[in-house]
């Protein structure tokens, strides 16, 4: 049976506000809004219509003000009215960043727009109110820790988004329905909880359908043509949507990992110390399930969630998939777990695997069993080393769709870096050192278009006792040089010289138009690209 949870926050906008410390009032000088005998506040919001109330504190509720009346209304009606600018960006960025915070509940937390304003949240807590001493459980533990974060809200628990959402606003006698009785738990709720809007709730009214009970023996055909808002949602779908009748989705604000560990704690953690003695049996637990499915880690996210609503996390990342326990605590240790922020306390952990890869056993001969450790040992010490200076700093060179041997490779970090197998290519044999940008040699040629006799490189004249070649390679006619000119073919040489040592030489341009088709003006020119071991 599916379980969702409707988090109403209750006031949303003026609680980031009065969260918020402006940039001339401390927010430890800020009065209280939802204090016992505070005055009467709304939030305003620029508007084509104008300045109109975006939100209200209950004092000034009790004063017959509401959202979407506009400022000078509100001011003819209550002249004290206290106004301050409302900023719906920062209310989305602080529900988003509640909503992380909520994911010590589900995996699956949803930012919820309702009533014109983002001041709710559906978490899916199918099969998991077990972990929270039930359902009744559950919904009292989300409130009770909001409300110690300073969060007025109120939760409501049923087998659909949208009878949630109508039981956390209006569901005073009963939060929690089942399949079996929502029908039931509905229907002295009024017509206003169906998330409909003005237009189709006055029509409904006209017509003397005040409660959702009043719906249920109407003629289905008649409610679908008459009463449809303006976004074209009937209220039959609506109807349907709270009994479950049609299913509705739930986009989770991140996509909900595959593998997580967790854990709460009575005794909220103060210290770097506290965290780091929990982590690993955090870590053996995840590592055991993902053991189950022949599954290892690439990426690992620590998150910690504070007592005032917050959540700080630090992520780590290995070059090949690992289940190995004490690496992963290393390379947290490495990272930093210290850059986790406890605050006034952290009284739950989670640990995610962000990204995960098939383990599978490899057998190998006797002859690879060298290659093979140092391939390890070499993965270990980029995950260290990525760890330690950032991932940034550890850099590896990954093969690119290119000809020309200066951009058949690009840098990438060593992380993100698919591995490559096996680069090697007998037939085209490249040396280990390439310089960027070749430089210019003077050569003498015992053919025009042969391999050179004597080359001059950095004043210094060598002779040549052996050369293999030419590898022709052709210009890339849609990427320009960078000084303009038109680039042309190019022949490469291996040569050695009389001491030998070996070089990678190339020569620029054709002699004669019977190469080309086109007489070149530029003579063909040398120049050294690369020296092989």
């Amino acid at each position: 049976m599916r379980r969702i949870v409707s988090v109403w926050l209750i006031d949303w906008p003026v609680t980031v506000w009065t969260r918020s410390a402006g940039p001339n009032t401390p927010e430890s000088s800020r009065p209280d809004p939802f204090a016992a005998g505070a005055g009467p506040l709304a939030l305003i919001l620029r508007t084509a219509r104008g300045a109109v109330i975006h939100a209200l504190n209950p004092a000034a509720r009790t004063l017959n003000l509401s959202r979407g009346q506009t400022q000078a209304d509100a001011l003819a009606m209550v002249p004290h009215l206290v106004c301050h600018p409302a900023d719906p960006a920062a209310d989305l960025r602080a529900l988003e960043a509640l909503a992380f915070w909520g994911e010590r509940w589900s995996p699956a937390v949803t930012v919820d727009p309702s009533e014109g304003g983002l001041e709710g949240l559906f978490l899916d807590l199918t099969g998991a109110t077990h972990l929270f001493g039930g359902e009744d459980g559950a919904i009292d533990r989300i409130e009770q820790r909001l409300a110690e974060a300073g969060i007025r809200a109120r939760a409501a628990m049923a087998p659909s988004p949208g009878a949630a959402w109508a039981l956390a606003r209006w569901g005073n006698a009963t939060r929690i329905a089942s399949d079996a009785d929502v029908r039931e738990a509905l229907a002295p709720l009024p017509v206003d909880s169906l998330r409909i809007d003005d237009a189709a709730l006055k029509q409904t009214r006209r017509f003397g359908l005040k409660r959702i009970g009043d719906l249920y023996p109407m003629p289905r055909a008649g409610l679908a043509r008459r009463f449809r808002d303006g976004a074209g949602v009937g209220l039959v779908r609506r109807l349907d949507q709270a009994l479950g009748a049609t299913a509705e989705a739930l986009i989770p604000t991140r996509a909900p990992p595959r593998y997580r560990g967790w854990e709460a704690y009575a005794d909220p953690l103060t210290d770097t110390a506290g965290i780091e003695a929990r982590l690993p049996g955090l870590a053996e637990s995840l590592a055991r399930t993902m053991e189950s499915d022949g599954q290892g880690a690439r990426a690992l996210t620590l998150t910690a969630f504070r007592v005032d609503g917050r959540a700080s996390a630090v992520s780590v990342r290995m070059g090949r998939a690992l289940r190995d326990v004490s690496i992963w605590m290393r390379l947290f240790r490495e990272t930093g777990i210290e850059r986790i922020d406890p605050g006034f306390g952290i009284d739950a952990l989670m640990l995610t695997a962000d990204l995960t890869e098939p383990m599978v056993a490899l057998q190998v001969s006797m002859g690879e069993e060298q290659q093979a450790r140092h391939a390890e040992g070499m993965a270990a010490l980029i995950d260290r080393l990525s760890a330690r200076l950032g991932e940034a700093s550890v850099r590896v060179a990954t093969p690119q769709g290119s000809w020309m041997p200066e951009r058949a490779e690009r840098w990438a970090p060593a992380l993100t870096s698919a591995p490559v197998r096996d680069r090697h290519d007998p037939g085209r044999a490249r040396p280990l050192l390439l310089l960027d940008p070749p430089e210019p040699v003077e050569t003498l040629a015992d053919l025009p278009d042969g391999a050179p006799a004597r080359f001059t490189w950095r004043r210094v004249t060598r002779r040549v006792t052996r050369a293999d070649g030419p590898e022709r390679l052709s210009p890339e006619w849609w990427r320009p040089r960078p000084d303009g000119r038109q680039s042309r073919t190019r022949d490469y040489y291996r040569i050695e010289d009389d001491q030998g040592l070996r070089y990678w030489l190339f020569r620029e341009g054709l002699y004669g138009a019977e190469y080309t088709g086109a007489k070149d003006e530029r003579a063909p020119s040398w120049w050294m690209h690369g020296m092989f071991p």
